[in-house]
């Protein structure tokens, strides 16, 4: 998993992503902590009875995460080297195609994982001098691994089609596949 993230493209080849594995119970338990205190940001309300229905199940996938992630065999978390300057555009660009790979990998080996964000949200200053960061570097997702609990084995996914997000020439054309 860890190989197919530095796999991933980068900008300008610069491969600045770092990667923190953390197996230990008590610093699980730390991070599990401030994970479940931090806020979780507010979503407009739903448009419809099926988007209700997603978010109500989303979001108690996200409460069973705070209140279970220190019970997670390993949790990555995925990082960023940079220059310090506010405007180093590659910082997103380069390592969230990494984490991409990695959570693929994952999937293609039978394990389980999800990117979170809620670390770099809600105490990232923190886990980096928890976990000895440096400065230069941002946080940018954590990634619980483990086993898929059996009720939820992998199966296809559910998305929307393409047709019904992606726009021909301008925003709102419809696009519409051709053979």
């Amino acid at each position: 998993m860890l190989e197919a993230g530095t796999r991933a493209p980068s900008g300008g080849n610069q491969q600045r992503w770092r990667f923190v594995v953390i197996k230990d119970g008590a610093t699980k338990r730390w991070i599990q902590e401030r994970y479940r205190n931090t806020a979780v940001p507010v979503h407009a309300p739903p448009k419809n009875e099926a988007e209700a229905r997603t978010m109500a199940r989303n979001d108690a996938a996200a409460n069973h995460l705070a209140e279970h992630l220190h019970e997670v065999p390993v949790l990555i978390l995925c990082c960023l080297q940079h220059d310090g300057s506010p405007s180093d555009i590659n910082r997103g660009a380069s390592v969230y195609p990494a984490v991409q790979n990695m959570l693929l990998a994952a999937r293609g080996l039978g394990l389980a994982s999800v990117l979170t964000t809620r670390p770099r949200r809600g105490f990232e200053k923190e886990i980096k001098a928890k976990l000895g960061i440096p400065e230069n570097v941002d946080t940018a997702a954590l990634l619980p691994l483990g086993y898929p609990a059996s009720q939820n084995l992998y199966g296809p996914t559910n998305r929307r089609p393409v047709e019904d997000v992606t726009f021909e020439e301008q925003w709102g054309q419809r696009w519409e596949a051709r053979p």
